[in-house]
Order: C-alpha cells, then structure tokens, then sequence
C-alpha cells in the first residue's frame, strides 16, 4: 500500500523528469541552429570572395559547401 507522500514524490519526479527532458530538447535545438548558422555565415563569407581568392585557399566556388561541411560528411 503506498501513502500518500510517496505518490506525492513520484509525481513530483515524474513532473521534474518531463521539465528536464524538455528543456534539454530545447538545448539540443538551440545548438543546432547555432551550428548551423555558423555553417552558413561560413558559406556565405566564402561566397562573397572573388574566384581568384578561393584559388588563394585551394577551393572553387563548387567546393564552398563541402569545405564548410569536411569536419561532417565524408565527402
């Protein structure tokens, strides 16, 4: 048989455990869309040089996505 103080306590656990769960969802999101905007701030910058500063770093205009993304994809 269990009392009311227990009941009491798992609620509140169950409550605390569904707040973390969406705050950390909330986290995750966050960090990706940061990531991602950081990718394409790199894209963008990266775009706006001319072709012969691209050659400078060793890319082409059709390299930008796969330079910014190396670290992710093997591509």
């Amino acid at each position: 048989m269990t009392n009311l103080h227990d009941t009491a306590i798992d609620t509140r656990a169950r409550l605390m455990a569904r707040i973390d769960a969406f705050f950390a969802s909330l986290g995750q999101g966050i960090n990706a869309y940061m990531h991602r905007k950081s990718r394409m701030d790199q894209i963008e910058a990266l775009n706006a040089l001319s072709d012969s500063e691209l050659a400078d770093i060793g890319i082409t205009r059709d390299d930008i996505p796969r330079h910014v993304f190396r670290d992710t994809f093997y591509i």
